[in-house]
């Protein structure tokens, strides 16, 4: 059974592995080497720090995936704001886990106050990635056409938006950290 929970200090090598898998085989992420367990362990650090949600989905106790926000930008004014981010075990594609995992993770960032998560896809190719966040109820805004270079050759960067809760409707309460 499927299990989506809050990360905890456990799950960073399994989240690790996973994130290296991408780095060095996927273009959903622009980075070129793997962060070491320490780094993705202060990542982990900060966004929970800010009071987001960074979550894992286990099976078994086995860590198929995870996902967390993180402030789309660092002034003021974005902190209603975030870029999620979602990443799964390569044995985990095609089970419908990043539907479930980016949902709740939707879920979350809107209880704690924020009113837009914004996804920054790697690799207009990128299919799984557009659907997974077509499904939950993601829209297309823009395409950055080759801004990122890696495996020799140019990648684009597709920018999709959901609104939370009022949205823009109203003023934000209560307010993120």
């Amino acid at each position: 059974m499927l299990n989506l929970r809050p990360s905890t200090e456990a799950d960073v090598p399994a989240i690790t592995a996973i994130y290296a898998h991408h780095v060095l085989h996927g273009t959903g992420t622009f980075e070129t080497t793997a962060p070491a367990e320490a780094e993705m362990a202060a990542r982990r650090a900060d966004v929970l720090a800010k009071g987001l949600p960074y979550l894992v989905a286990d099976q078994g106790g086995r860590v198929l995936g995870f996902a967390y926000c993180q402030w789309f930008k660092p002034r003021p004014a974005y902190r209603f704001s975030a870029e999620d981010s979602i990443y799964l075990d390569p044995d985990a594609a095609g089970q419908r886990i990043g539907n479930k995992l980016l949902g709740e993770l939707t879920r979350q960032a809107e209880a704690v106050g924020l009113r837009k998560l914004i996804a920054v896809i790697g690799d207009s190719d990128n299919v799984r990635s557009i659907g997974v966040h077509r499904a939950v109820g993601f829209r297309h805004v823009g395409t950055i056409e080759s801004c990122g270079w890696k495996f020799g050759r140019w990648l684009d960067i597709v920018l999709m938006e959901k609104s939370l809760g009022e949205g823009n409707r109203t003023a934000p309460e209560p307010q993120p950290k």
